[in-house]
């Protein structure tokens, strides 16, 4: 999920000019990260480069290139900022900022764009800045390269010269298949909702799931399964699988299923240390290899947090899966 795509097609679909700004290159430290971006219209600014004060001027130049692009459409700059006294910012590093004036006719490009993310593809684009700018270019990452990264090349100078662009636009949803619909469930889901994840939400219990529509989360798959190990078997690998529901023997069939798979990122159960240490004994028992046993995140959560009420325990799970995601795309970009 690239929220920001998904606003610049629907912002381009219906006839608006905007400028995209992409945090072109960090120079040390920044708020965001190279490939950040922010898209910035006349009267309103969707998305974030990192606030403050950087963020006010970052808008200031992107309405400047907007009006300048009311003469030479597709007009396009390159912009560095100092994040020292200059700006009131601590950060103490510099970003080069790239601004691109977008129109109707660019709807093509970011349309193709959006349908190969969400097919799982990696993408580059490629964008030239100087006088007489080339078209945004999309193309295939080189072999085995999979993970986003955002580069600028110089030519002469940022304002006249053969800069070029080039950043590979990776997927970053993640699998999330989730088992219970009680109150700690439903509270985790309005958490998933908001983050870059596809989540199959499995309950035999139909009654006990909201409508859909009153969760405003449409990466949030309800599948009411009075079978719900399917939705194991038929999970892609690398899945994160959450278990919380209402009955410990069908947690444990569940826990049975996943750990026999072994090629899930993460598997968190709720419950307690005893739980765990009853479960350990059964699965063992069951012949499941201890190694794998040792992978299931049960109690579910941070360390540190012991309140038990259904929204702090749905944010101390969110947070253990996302240093999970975090881990491993370290890993995958280590190997």
């Amino acid at each position: 999920m690239h929220a920001w795509l998904t606003d610049l097609q629907h912002l381009l679909a219906h006839g608006d000019a905007v400028i995209l700004v992409t945090v072109a290159r960090v120079e040390g430290s920044a708020p965001r990260e190279a490939g950040t971006k922010m898209i910035v219209t006349r009267d309103s600014a969707k998305h974030t480069i990192g606030g403050g004060h950087l963020e006010w001027k970052a808008i200031e130049s992107a309405r400047r290139v907007l009006r300048d692009g009311m003469r030479t459409p597709h007009t396009r700059r390159l912009e560095r900022f100092a994040l020292g006294p200059s700006l009131g910012q601590c950060c103490g590093g510099a970003v080069v900022l790239a601004f691109e004036r977008l129109d109707v006719g660019d709807l093509g490009w970011v349309t193709s764009l959006a349908k190969r993310v969400a097919a799982g593809a990696s993408t580059v684009r490629s964008v030239s800045f100087g006088p007489a700018p080339d078209a945004v270019m999309l193309s295939d990452p080189e072999p085995g390269v999979e993970t986003a990264d955002c580069l600028l090349w110089d030519g002469a100078g940022f304002d006249e010269s053969s800069s070029l662009l080039t950043e590979t636009i990776a997927p970053r949803d993640f699998a999330v298949v989730l088992f219970g619909a009680g109150h700690v469930g439903a509270a985790l889901v309005r958490v998933l909702a908001t983050l870059p994840c596809h989540v199959r939400w499995v309950d035999e219990r139909d009654a006990q799931f909201p409508p859909l529509e009153s969760l405003q989360a449409p990466n949030v798959t309800i599948d009411p399964d009075d079978a719900p190990d399917a939705a194991i078997d038929e999970a892609a690998p690398h899945t994160y699988f959450i278990v919380m529901t209402h009955n410990h023997a069908l947690d444990l069939e569940l826990a049975e299923r996943i750990l026999r798979r072994g090629d899930f990122a993460f598997f968190g159960m709720i419950g307690s240390l005893s739980k765990r240490k009853q479960f350990e004994h059964r699965l063992a028992a069951r012949g499941i290899d201890p190694s794998q046993i040792a992978r299931m995140k049960c109690p579910l959560g941070v360390d540190g947090i012991v309140d038990k009420s259904p929204e702090i325990i749905a944010i101390s799970a969110a947070a253990q899966v996302l240093q999970a995601v975090e881990a491993n795309a370290h890993a995958t970009q280590m190997a």
